[in-house]
């Protein structure tokens, strides 16, 4: 807690420059920009210091705080490392710096410190592994929730496709309650090279869509399973479909699909139960 207070500054002008980088961050959210992120409320907090605590992926550069916060976290902030600032202030010149009210009193500047590719993801994979791969998600609401699905049904990464949304959007980590900072991810690469990379570690790969040739409940169990999901309404490409294996989720008739959050839901948790991950 020492250690904390040393490390706190309070902020009473807005335009201060030692926050600039959390000034209107609704409108230009940090993510894309030298693998820098916003971190979101105390739960997302607490999951960026475990990383950083761990030496992990992810760590923080610097922490914004309402007042009123400051002792709820202080827990917190001492597993941050010494050099990371912590800036406080009150609720007026917290919202002029971040632009809107809806922040829950606690900011960070996260850093990505190690982002990995596809081939470390894949080498570092257990011998027994459920991971999702996903190609064109550009709801950043879908792919947050995604991941937290991933972590909820022990799926050991999420492999995304180049024309994916990047996971460390602002709101995707939010929806994902900070399952973005500790289940391994990469985005890169075409759905086809991605699938190729994942199919020659040995994986089963399955593709969900409405129009499967399998029911969901009759996937047979395997060591290494790829649950593979598209892009909300479109799906995945037809190419795609006829390639690999394909699973449906029995449904009343009439309605087209499922979204694919929900879809993806209910898949790894079937398949996680049929693997005995969970």
């Amino acid at each position: 807690m020492a250690d904390a207070e040393r490390r706190v500054t309070r902020i009473t002008d807005p335009a201060d420059p030692r926050i600039a980088a959390f000034v209107s961050i609704r409108e230009r959210d940090l993510t894309g920009r030298q693998n820098r992120f916003i971190a979101e409320g105390t739960v997302v907090l607490r999951m960026l210091a475990a990383s950083a605590r761990t030496a992990g992926p992810f760590t923080a550069e610097a922490i914004l705080l309402l007042e009123s916060r400051h002792a709820g976290v202080a827990d917190i902030l001492a597993q941050f490392d010494d050099t990371v600032p912590v800036f406080l202030a009150d609720a007026g010149v917290f919202n002029a710096i971040a632009g809107f009210d809806m922040h829950r009193g606690v900011l960070a500047i996260g850093l990505r410190q190690k982002p990995q590719r596809l081939a470390d993801v894949l080498a570092s994979l257990p011998d027994d592994a459920l991971i999702l791969a996903a190609c064109g998600l550009s709801n950043h609401d879908n792919v947050g929730a995604i991941f937290r699905n991933a972590a909820a049904f022990g799926a050991s990464a999420v492999l995304l496709d180049e024309t994916c949304c990047d996971p460390l959007y602002r709101k995707a980590i939010r929806v994902s309650v900070g399952a973005v900072l500790t289940v391994p991810f990469v985005r890169e690469g075409s759905v086809g090279s991605l699938l190729a990379a994942i199919e020659h570690r040995g994986f089963a790969l399955w593709g969900l869509s409405p129009r499967g040739e399998t029911d969901l409940d009759d996937i047979p169990p395997a060591r290494r399973t790829a649950l593979v999901v598209g892009a909300e309404g479109e799906g995945l490409p037809p190419a795609i479909l006829a390639a690999i294996r394909t699973a449906r989720i029995r449904q009343k008739p009439g309605l087209d699909s499922l979204n694919v959050a929900t879809a993806t839901g209910i898949a790894l948790h079937r398949i996680a139960q049929l693997n005995a991950i969970v």
